[in-house]
């Protein structure tokens, strides 16, 4: 079972992987394809080529940590992808229904509300979410 947070970052690849590669190869596939930093507790998605595995890659506690799940019926369903992306960014809530095989493709969700940056903010260009 995997615990997620708000705040965790989650990126899919795009394209299926050879789930034979164990941590090593894992990580060896973040820095190559994405220039991404494998220990920056980041949660890195693979699926099989079938699409009925996928395996999880994340830094914890001094090591790497592979999730791997494989489902004994049906397959799992990518999001939509925009054309010529690598890979693509998840939120814990997409991930959890990717793995309890809900079709991402046929989900709607309702916009976020995010405050409005004041005019001083807005002309510095300051993000006030990150500034905290």
């Amino acid at each position: 079972m995997l615990s997620l947070g708000p705040g965790i970052e989650i990126v899919l690849a795009s394209a299926p992987v050879d789930l034979r590669r164990g941590h090593d190869g894992l990580v060896t596939l973040v820095q190559s394809l994405w220039k991404a930093d494998p220990y920056s507790g980041t949660l890195f998605v693979f699926l099989g080529r079938r699409m009925d595995r996928v395996k999880i890659l994340f830094f914890s506690a001094g090591g790497f940590v592979v999730y791997y799940k494989r489902l004994e019926s049906g397959r799992f369903t990518l999001p939509r992808i925009p054309e010529g992306a690598s890979c693509i960014d998840l939120d814990a809530t997409s991930l959890t229904m990717l793995l309890d095989g809900v079709d991402l493709r046929l989900v709607r969700r309702t916009p976020m509300w995010k405050p409005a940056k004041t005019t001083a903010e807005a002309k510095k260009g300051i993000d006030i979410r990150r500034s905290a």
